[in-house]
């Protein structure tokens, strides 16, 4: 996976102005910008309408929350991995906005009693939707804590009723090339692809997420619908989901696939093993100057470790 260090010209997180205060500004800014110049910024002009959301009412603060600070907003939506749009961290900010996220469908296939193609309304409206605090740590040394707005998995995979041979979940992105610029290039082979044990994804930590911020997800991150499993790397949690796949065998996935030897199937955090092209014992969080230790299952250990009783998570990485 590719990286971008971090610049000293970043803005920290002290300097950076309360979101309820440049929230106002930015949208009066981007009416303007995009009247006078829109036709003009080609890609550029989709980056502001990819970070545009709409208020998502009715919200429940969540239990799991974390009381970490939050990472600003600007920060959560110009620093992103999503190799559909470029490897460039900042790529899908650019690229991301021309992608259309409704109508939205997700198949849902395999051993499961309800197979069928579901509008993405569907899918969600049915389920709680609450903002939960996690916190997302990459396979580089970056992470960041963002407020989700999602369901739990769990309740959607009851509501599917899996039968008994359904062991994994394995999930899909949309392939697209002409939306999905980077698509056109054989930096993975698409379409992008995660799976998850059927007790990881049962685990009430375990969302589909479909905003941050109390907004709808912006599509540099992830839109219309994206899995958040807090205490794996950041890319277990894959975005823009058009198939869901109950099955008995545990699936391939993109980065494992692409390179065995240094990205697992379970991409738990653990930073007692290095990565082969860098440390894993410390992070950078958005925002911030100085690294912090990285936790074992990225803090959430108490609720996750007996998971993985018994295996050695040097070995299944």
């Amino acid at each position: 996976m590719l990286i971008q260090p971090m610049k000293s010209s970043d803005v920290r997180s002290s300097e950076v102005t309360p979101k309820s205060i440049y929230l106002d500004r930015r949208r009066f800014l981007r009416t303007a910008a995009l009247a006078g110049v829109g036709a003009a910024m080609g890609p550029m002009a989709g980056a502001a309408l990819a970070g545009a959301g709409m208020k998502l009412p009715g919200l429940v603060k969540s239990s799991h929350s974390t009381a970490e600070e939050p990472t600003p907003y600007d920060k959560v939506t110009i620093y992103n991995n999503f190799y559909e749009f470029g490897t460039a961290k900042g790529d899908p900010g650019k690229y991301a906005g021309g992608l259309t996220t409704k109508p939205w469908s997700v198949a849902v296939e395999g051993e499961v009693a309800k197979p069928a193609v579901y509008d993405v309304e569907d899918l969600i409206r049915p389920h709680t939707l609450e903002e939960r605090i996690y916190r997302l740590r990459c396979v580089e040394t970056w992470s960041m804590v963002v407020p989700w707005v999602g369901i739990s998995l769990g309740d959607l995979i009851k509501r599917l009723e899996p039968t008994s041979k359904a062991k994994y979940v394995a999930f899909e992105t949309l392939h697209d090339p002409e939306q999905m610029r980077g698509q056109s290039y054989p930096a993975l082979r698409w379409p992008y692809d995660e799976g998850l044990r059927m007790d990881e994804a049962l685990h009430p930590l375990t969302i589909l997420a479909v905003g941050l911020y109390g907004e709808e997800m912006p599509n540099q991150n992830g839109a219309p619908v994206r899995l958040v499993v807090p205490w794996k790397y950041g890319f277990k949690c894959i975005k823009s989901i058009v198939r869901m796949r109950f099955q008995e065998t545990m699936p391939e996935t993109a980065w494992s696939r692409q390179t065995p030897g240094e990205y697992g199937f379970f991409a738990n955090v653990n930073p007692g093993v290095d990565h082969p092209r860098w440390s894993q014992a410390k992070e950078r969080r958005l925002g911030e100057f100085l690294k912090r230790k990285t936790l074992m299952f990225n803090g959430y250990a108490d609720e996750v470790a007996h998971l993985y009783t018994g295996m050695d998570l040097t070995k299944y990485y």
